[in-house]
């Protein structure tokens, strides 16, 4: 569904022809002759551009790492491109803008409507913090089955690279990932569990030739950033308890069962239940098939 934005707005343009145009963006073949924008166009967030695409489906896992490895780059000064969707696209652009840094929706359909409609809240959020809704579909175009592809060529052409994030065989990021390759852009590619649906399509996009992504620094390498230096303590281990510390750290080793902590640390289950659940809360952890993660 779509909402039609209630409010009137200037119609901003940038044509193919004009200086501000991004410069990759016009090295695609057909570039959109035309871009229609909301926010405040700057040539600097064109620079040094990610596309972050997955599937709508995400798991847990897939939103775990989606905002770890999103916070990290956005954080080190890479401006986040994706789709807006729901999943790993909305989950890219609210990771960037968690970490202060910069995100670019490309829309399917006209500037002037949100889509997916319960999603207005990131769309201002996106505006708010020196961020860019673009299309080059004008005022109140509606999506269509043929606008997605045209607007993955334009996440695509927008970035030095793309990072794909679970998806399955048929999935729509497997488009991207081909207009990625298609432009011999840098094409990166998440692993995930052989037992999802969801790896399949990354796992065979590693197998074709992907540049497989296990942390942060396999991507900012391919912008020249080789010497950022990430926090150490993310979670705050300061202001957790004794308890809460220890099992952050036995569950960064691998995932594990309410059980399986009680016996590696001598503690009733029921104590380490009750301290799972206030961590949850905290959304320090998640929980998949009775293991925890750390988020």
């Amino acid at each position: 569904m779509t909402e039609i934005l209630k409010y009137k707005s200037t119609r901003n343009i940038v044509k193919s022809n004009s200086l501000e145009y991004p410069w990759l963006l016009k090295e695609i073949d057909h570039p959109p002759g035309k871009l229609y924008y909301k926010g405040s166009w700057n040539s600097e967030i064109f620079e040094k551009c990610l596309a972050v695409v997955g599937s709508r489906r995400m798991t847990n896992y897939g939103k775990c790492i989606t905002n770890k490895l999103v916070s990290e780059i956005a954080g080190a000064g890479i401006t986040i491109v994706s789709g807006f969707m729901y999943g790993v696209d909305a989950t890219a652009h609210k990771a960037a803008l968690e970490a202060g840094g910069r995100t670019i929706a490309v829309m399917p359909c006209g500037i002037e409507v949100i889509h997916p409609e319960y999603q207005e809240t990131l769309y201002k959020e996106i505006l708010e913090n020196n961020g860019l809704i673009i299309s080059e579909f004008e005022g109140t175009f509606p999506p269509a089955l043929w606008t997605y592809p045209r607007r993955n060529r334009i996440i695509a052409g927008l970035s030095l690279a793309t990072m794909v994030i679970e998806a399955g065989e048929k999935s729509g990021s497997l488009i991207t990932a081909g207009f990625a390759r298609k432009y011999k852009r840098e094409l990166f590619a998440v692993p995930g569990p052989l037992t999802s649906t969801l790896s399949k399509g990354t796992l065979q996009l590693i197998k074709e030739g992907a540049s497989m992504v296990t942390s942060a620094k396999d991507v900012l390498a391919t912008y020249g950033i080789t010497n950022h230096k990430f926090s150490e303590c993310p979670l705050q281990f300061s202001k957790l308890s004794k308890l809460e510390q220890t099992i952050i750290k036995k569950l960064q080793q691998e995932p594990m069962e309410i059980d399986t902590l009680s016996r590696l640390l001598e503690i009733s289950a029921s104590e380490i239940g009750s301290a799972l659940s206030l961590m949850q809360l905290k959304s320090l952890l998640f929980e998949e098939d009775g293991k925890y993660y750390v988020n």
